[in-house]
């Protein structure tokens, strides 16, 4: 009989084991980060009978799983597999089977290289069978785009025999140098295979009717050549041969043609000419051959750098032609020594571009090309693109006889300062090369519709919608008459507010999708007035945002009859899901799905209703489910990090607290494992403009690349707090402290707090803020600052070396919001500068910041740290040589992350101090020691 003693004595013992198993787990540490898996690549075949996706550890290897989508839980598992396809007939998985990492990593230890170390493999899965063919060295595959059979197999290069002793005098013949390896092509089954020597490069007509394949030079001879593979006789036929190099091969998309380009100048020629071929695949005839003289474009020639792409319909080829190689007397000088010739830069005030982004720009320049088009059936070339206008947008599909051509030459040298410059807007006849202006100066990017009646943009400076009608020639403001705003309501910056983006349009152009911050609206260009919200308001009176799921990755336009599936967030919550509606908008959306995760990686059977999709939350790692479009249930079909278990995780909570100014603003507070109010914890803060969206997002366990990894510290009993920021124009810092210090009060009152042990992290535009703050307040024991500006005066006019750029637009226009430039606002630069208030500073801080740092001036660490070190308080700097604004090694990034917890543990725990901190690490003992130990 269970007595009520019983019961009690069951709890107790069950409280108590619930309690051990508790104990049982433990900590994250920094050896579980290489072991820690991502998923990527889900893919599903056409008909939905099998999907698969590759597990990746963060270093290690990785494994491909298959499965039936009949039967998800049994799974066919390829170890070590990288870039895996299904193919176009939906009857095979192919992919690559990488070395063993280990093996790799023992014989790079051994000094060995380039040839001695295992190639790559390749698989085969049959996978109405299970079975798997595997074929070793490797070097790449292909197969057809959209339809065929086939696979092409190139492989590396055959391993050196060693010589037969028997036969010692025989002398063998040297085989010839050449670039070229072995190429197989071969049914899938198997039952049909070529085999062609010395192929440098192949590819498969996209509907898989013919391969070309390219044979190298050998040693001493002029034998490379062309050939094309009809895969439905297996006749190999010769296109053309005896050329320096062959280039740009494309098939037409029916596979009427076959196009390249070739020169038989010299590889070292500074001035190569260049032909474009275009060989006729049904006639077997090579009749196109396009020379120089052919060009349209003034002292131009055929180049071998623009892209070649046909139209749809096969009647025109379009290809780039660049500018003659302009010699100078002082290059070709050969009186001159390479240690004579002068090297400098000369920076002009006439200049569109500074002499930083022209030198980051120059390999891009001295490839430049400019469009033109050949007609297949008058056989006439057509120059689309010239030094005036020099960009020419193509379609994915090329199916229009025009496309959008624009220039921002004229607005080009305020870039440094004005990153968002109009461009003139022209559209360009393809028949006559014709280039007829839509609009000076215009502000947006534009696109052109599917059908080609209109070219479209959202234009930042009205902060509305637009269509230039190509019939009337008549420009239509879309957006204009609906009763709510299309920019960026949360903008807070000096620059132009961006859109929320368009989702397409209807069939034949009927009307074109934009959304507004919540809803969806169908607006007919020919009548704005009467635009429809098919959302039917429903996103903006409950506070979520509705997108469209496009469910076909080919999709040219939108079929009206087809059930709209869109994405649902709520803003405030963060549920996230799916909806239902139809393109009539005569009814509100119906929930599918909706609850409190993040749905991402909508992936839909082409040809079923069969999809995948990722979904996660703090706990529950991203992890891929099979559903329909009902999306009644969900079969979870992965399993990642299963060791995640054995973990002390935490969890989330949402915080909403008002910032001094009053506004709302929300914020995300982690939490250790059994947090318990009544208790004391240490705190970190970490911040970036806005975060809360991101409530239900996973955060993986992974080194260090600049900022603190939360789940790292939640698992180590670290409270860490994410609060949201507002800024206001001018007041970059005040509106940081505004926003962070209400935040961390609130977290404060509600319990759980060791208000002694609280520290601030950030990167970047965050290490700014950090620095900023410790001038202000003295709440926080530790702080780390990660590529901090210190000193906008001097970072005003400094370098962004990545991209070439002057940094005056980020002060001016952008992150950095000041909203003027130096002499206009120079007490805000100052008063925004932690530099000039470092002598405020009681906070101990760890700086990172890098030697090649292509954001933030390195130099803007090294202030920050010399004004501390002068003024006598503790700082630290770490400098990863080589690297640049976010660590990108590995090693290194491992490494940073020791040293920030080592860091945060000495100032919120109270554990030893490593020595690196307490006795520095002198230049002499750099790469001899990294001084982890903590000291006694």
């Amino acid at each position: 009989m269970f007595t009520k003693q019983n019961l009690s004595i069951f709890l107790i013992f069950f409280l108590l084991w619930q309690n051990g198993f508790a104990q049982q787990k433990r900590s994250l540490n920094h050896s579980d980060y290489d072991g820690w898996e991502s998923l990527s690549s889900e893919k599903i075949t056409k008909n939905g009978k099998f999907a698969g996706y590759q597990i990746s550890p963060q270093d290690g290897d990785g494994r491909l799983e298959i499965f039936s989508t009949s039967s998800p839980g049994k799974k066919t598992v390829v170890y070590r597999s990288s870039g895996f396809s299904f193919t176009p007939d939906d009857a095979f998985a192919v992919g690559k089977i990488l070395p063993q990492k280990d093996s790799v990593k023992l014989l790079k230890l051994q000094k060995k290289k380039g040839d001695d170390l295992p190639k790559d493999s390749l698989f085969l899965m049959n996978l109405a069978s299970g079975q798997i063919e595997k074929l070793a060295r490797v070097k790449s595959f292909a197969i057809p785009s959209e339809k065929g059979s086939w696979i092409a197999i190139q492989f590396e290069k055959e391993e050196d025999k060693k010589k037969e002793e028997a036969d010692s005098t025989a002398k063998e013949e040297k085989p010839k140098k050449t670039d070229g390896t072995k190429l197989l092509v071969r049914t899938l089954d198997g039952r049909e295979s070529w085999e062609f020597d010395r192929v440098k490069a192949f590819g498969f007509a996209p509907n898989g009717d013919f391969l070309q394949y390219t044979l190298a030079e050998e040693e001493k001879e002029d034998n490379a050549a062309v050939y094309l593979l009809d895969l439905a006789t297996g006749q190999s036929r010769l296109i053309h041969e005896k050329m320096t190099t062959y280039s740009n091969l494309v098939f037409s998309p029916q596979s009427s043609y076959l196009s390249f380009i070739a020169t038989d100048d010299s590889l070292k020629a500074k001035k190569p000419l260049h032909t474009l071929y275009v060989y006729d695949v049904k006639k077997k005839d090579l009749g196109i051959q396009l020379e120089k003289s052919g060009v349209k474009f003034p002292n131009g020639r055929i180049s071998p750098d623009g892209s070649v792409r046909f139209s749809e319909d096969e009647s025109r080829l379009f290809f780039g032609v660049a500018d003659e190689y302009k010699a100078y007397a002082y290059e070709s000088d050969t009186t001159i020594l390479d240690e004579e010739r002068v090297s400098l830069d000369i920076w002009g005030w006439q200049d569109e571009e500074i002499q930083p982004m022209q030198l980051k720009n120059k390999a891009n320049e001295q490839k430049k090309t400019y469009m033109a088009v050949l007609d297949l059936n008058r056989l006439e070339v057509t120059q689309l693109a010239t030094h005036e206008v020099d960009n020419v947008i193509l379609e994915n599909k090329i199916n229009k006889d025009f496309a959008l051509a624009w220039t921002d030459s004229p607005y080009r040298r305020s870039y440094s300062w004005d990153i968002q410059i109009g461009r003139d807007l022209y559209w360009v006849d393809f028949k006559t090369g014709n280039q007829t202006l839509i609009e000076k100066n215009a502000s947006g990017f534009p696109r052109v519709s599917p059908a080609g009646k209109y070219v479209y943009w959202y234009d930042g400076r009205d902060s509305a919608w637009v269509a230039f009608d190509m019939a009337s020639k008549a420009k239509i403001n879309l957006t204009t008459a609906i009763p709510v705003p299309f920019y960026e309501e949360l903008h807070d910056s000096p620059s132009l507010p961006g859109s929320y983006g368009s989702e397409g349009w209807i069939e034949g152009d009927a009307a074109i999708l934009i959304n507004d911050r919540y809803d969806i609206w169908k607006i007919d260009p020919i009548n704005p007035s009467a635009a429809v919200n098919l959302t039917q308001g429903q996103g903006r009176s409950s506070l979520i945002t509705f997108r469209r799921e496009a469910l076909k990755s080919d999709e040219q336009f939108i079929d009206p009859k087809e059930t709209l599936i869109l994405s649902a967030f709520h803003e405030k919550t963060k549920e996230n899901g799916f909806f239902s509606t139809t393109y009539e908008g005569k009814s509100a959306p119906k929930p599918l799905l909706m609850s409190s995760h993040r749905y991402y990686g909508l992936t839909k059977a082409k040809e079923s209703t069969q999809v995948l999709v990722r979904r996660s939350s703090y706990q529950d790692n991203p992890d891929v489910y099979l559903t329909d479009l009902s999306f009644k249930n969900l079969n979870k079909v992965s399993n990642l990090n299963p060791q995640q278990a054995g973990v002390k995780w935490g969890s989330v909570e949402l915080v909403d607290y008002l910032a001094n100014d009053g506004t709302p603003l929300q914020g995300l507070l982690f939490k250790p494992e059994g947090f318990d109010r009544s208790k004391k914890y240490p705190m970190m803060v970490y911040f970036y403009e806005r975060n809360s969206d991101g409530l239900h997002n996973y955060r993986a366990p992974a080194p260090s690349r600049s900022t603190i990894n939360i789940p790292f510290f939640v698992s180590n009993d670290y409270l860490v707090f994410v609060p949201d920021i507002k800024y206001e124009l001018g007041l970059p810092g005040p509106s940081a402290f505004n926003c962070i210090i209400p935040g961390v009060q609130t977290v404060i009152a509600k319990g759980g707090v060791d208000t002694d042990n609280m520290a601030i992290q950030g990167q970047s535009w965050g290490g700014y803020q950090v620095a900023y703050l410790i001038t202000q307040t003295n709440m926080f024991k530790a702080a780390g600052a990660g590529a901090p500006v210190v000193n906008m005066t001097s970072a005003y006019g400094g370098i962004r070396w990545g991209t070439g750029m002057s940094r005056m637009f980020q002060y001016e226009q952008t992150q950095s919001r000041i909203g003027g430039t130096l002499w206009e606002k120079p007490m805000y630069y100052l008063e925004n500068s932690p530099l000039f208030m470092m002598d405020r500073v009681q906070t101990p801080v760890l700086i990172m910041h890098n030697d090649e740092d292509g954001a933030v001036p390195w130099y803007q660490g090294i202030e920050m740290f010399m004004a501390m070190k002068r003024l006598n308080k503790p700082a630290w700097l770490l400098q990863y040589n080589g690297e640049d604004h976010n660590l990108t090694q590995r090693k290194n990034a491992k490494d940073l992350s020791i040293r920030l917890s080592q860091f945060f543990d000495h100032y919120l725990k109270g554990a030893p101090a490593p020595l690196w901190m307490t006795e520095g690490l002198p230049a002499v003992e750099k790469g001899r020691t990294l001084k982890y130990e903590l000291a006694d």
